[in-house]
């Protein structure tokens, strides 16, 4: 499980480095405090399934790219 939350939070810090936001705008995106958005990006938190996907939604990217289950940002085309 640990791995997954590393995944996650590495990933999720470089779409928001992407993006030149900070960790204040995503606490305030999420509406949550900068102290709790952190947690998710340092891997000591689960991520509840709604923010999971808020998040894949607004940076453009899979869940699965989230959490490091397919390196593919975008999905498979059928």
């Amino acid at each position: 499980m640990n791995d997954i939350l590393k995944n996650f939070g590495q990933r999720l810090k470089e779409l928001r480095k992407s993006k030149n936001l900070t960790q204040k705008d995503m606490g305030e995106l999420l509406d949550m405090t900068d102290r709790n958005y952190q947690r998710f990006e340092y891997g000591q938190i689960n991520v509840p399934a709604t923010t999971l996907v808020f998040l894949a939604d607004f940076f453009g990217v899979t869940t699965d790219y989230l959490l490091g289950r397919d390196n593919r940002s975008t999905p498979k085309k059928e």
